[in-house]
């Protein structure tokens, strides 16, 4: 099953969410006999992707939680507005915790996903129960990390003639990639549109663009180290967050764990779905039911 669940954001943004299964009618059994706070999750996806790369994820969880996936603003079947800082994204995800009754929620996130799970939790420590933040760096990136993007952007072959044309640049042939990532091309194929001259992003560059200048320039250590719930800092090894930076965050983060997955890159949770969820799984377990 799948369902839309409409979620009002920050100054007024309408807000896709999605449940791709069931939630569960009654509690399941837990160790602790007894049940602890409502066993709510919020998925937030990365820049460039959307809910539905969070769907088997979702369908796992379900059997145990609520789970909801957030298509953040400018992404997905959500609106794209002219605000895309910071704040906006952080109070969209509050929003969403509220209005869809997950409080205290479970959050996790990917990327800028994983930076909005952690800056809600650092501000809004009510609404969030635990954060699993996956591969993503405090540091500031810098200028010339913004540079590369917009040529990454500008070396796209657009359009791409069918979506098979997709799956093999962005997984096999695009040149930045050190081996064939199978992943990677159908993370890139879920976010296509269909245009009458082939097939092209259903989100738009400069605001893509816009939403990394509300963090590619600026430290967020600061945040990090305000977070007071349980926290588990998951990479892939071949990630974008290198071994000594997690390591550096959960020794920030008051009551940090880490956990990384072998033979994967910044899409852990896709390329090595299994392995990603077995120290995911378990931390869940921990912090739902104590």
């Amino acid at each position: 099953m799948v369902r839309r669940v409409s979620v009002t954001g920050h100054g007024g943004v309408r807000l896709a969410a999605w449940e791709f299964a069931e939630p569960p009618k009654t509690p399941p059994p837990v160790p602790d006999p007894a049940p602890g706070p409502a066993r709510g999750i919020l998925l937030l996806h990365g820049l460039l992707g959307r809910a539905a790369h969070w769907a088997d994820t979702a369908r796992w969880l379900s059997g145990r939680y609520r789970a909801v996936a957030l298509d953040q603003r400018g992404h997905g079947q959500s609106a794209k507005p002219d605000s895309f800082d910071r704040d906006a994204y952080v109070a969209d995800a509050a929003a969403a915790v509220e209005q869809l009754g997950l409080a205290p929620a479970a959050l996790i996130g990917h990327a800028m996903g994983a930076l909005t799970a952690w800056q809600l939790a650092a501000r809004r420590p009510d609404l969030v129960r635990a954060v699993v933040l996956c591969d993503m760096r405090p540091s500031a990136l810098g200028v010339s990390s913004q540079r590369e993007w917009e040529q990454w952007f500008a070396s796209w072959p657009l359009p791409f003639a069918t979506l098979a044309d997709v799956r093999r640049w962005f997984g096999e042939e695009d040149p930045t990639l050190d081996r064939p990532r199978p992943a990677r091309g159908e993370f890139f194929a879920e976010v296509m549109a269909e245009a009458p001259d082939g097939w092209r992003p259903a989100f738009r560059w400069e605001q893509m663009l816009a939403a990394r200048e509300g963090w590619v320039h600026d430290a967020h250590w600061d945040e990090l180290a305000q977070v007071r719930c349980p926290a588990l800092v998951i990479r892939g090894i071949d990630g974008e967050l290198g071994r000594a930076e997690a390591q550096e965050m959960v020794r920030v983060l008051p009551r940090g764990e880490y956990a990384d997955v072998p033979e994967a890159g910044h899409l852990a949770h896709l390329e090595r779905p299994d392995a990603w969820r077995e120290p995911v799984g378990a931390f869940l377990a921990r912090v739902t039911t104590c």
